[in-house]
């Protein structure tokens, strides 16, 4: 990122990294940078730093902004030049940015399933293994080794969940749930059966 080294007299050189924007300098403390000095007015001036580089305004301050001993109001700065805020000194070392583009590695996403001759699908994470459940969510595919298996505290049933997406995972190709009927339908077939067999008596 870009650096600017501020060279005052009787005190160590000290390294100013600008940020992307605007960087505000001057004697007041409400500045970016505050450089505490009777030549520098309390907004001095500012740089605005881009991917295109750094460009420095003067504030109307009272004893001037100097580049390489020219006054400006406005300038733009290359490395190995010399600022100077009233009787203060700043060498630009680099006006480089480095923008930093993380890479985004998803190590949780798997390759497609691979579908065998006899049509059943492979997993993906394990090659000599057939596929048995299926996410209720994400719809990704697994073996019996990859389902996450975890046990609610104090009770006794345990939760099948998928390792991508940690949602509900159901067995591929098993039977539908028998719907349970309801109490009036096993009441109607109570009473149906009653009803059939006093007939049968009766005959």
């Amino acid at each position: 990122m870009a650096r600017l080294l501020i060279k005052m007299a009787g005190m160590e050189t000290q390294v100013i990294h600008l940020k992307l924007g605007v960087n505000h300098f001057g004697r007041s403390p409400d500045n970016d940078f505050q450089i505490a000095h009777p030549t520098v007015s309390s907004a001095h001036c500012e740089i605005r730093l881009t991917i295109g580089g750094a460009t420095i305004y003067d504030n109307d301050s009272t004893n001037g902004t100097f580049v390489n001993g020219e006054p400006v109001k406005e300038a733009r700065l290359s490395a190995g030049q010399t600022v100077r805020l009233g009787e203060v000194e700043l060498l630009v070392e680099t006006t480089d940015v480095t923008v930093a583009i993380p890479k985004i590695i998803n190590t949780d996403i798997p390759a497609p399933p691979v579908v065998a001759t006899d049509g059943s699908m492979i997993c993906p994470r394990h090659p000599q293994v057939v596929v048995t459940h299926r996410c209720t969510h994400c719809k990704e595919v697994m073996c019996e080794a990859c389902v996450h298996r975890l046990r609610r505290k104090g009770g006794s049933k345990v939760l099948s969940l998928c390792p991508i997406c940690s949602n509900a995972v159901e067995l591929i190709g098993a039977p539908p749930k028998k719907k349970q009927k309801s109490l009036l339908a096993r009441l109607g077939e109570t009473v149906k059966m009653k009803l059939t067999r006093a007939i049968h008596l009766h005959h």
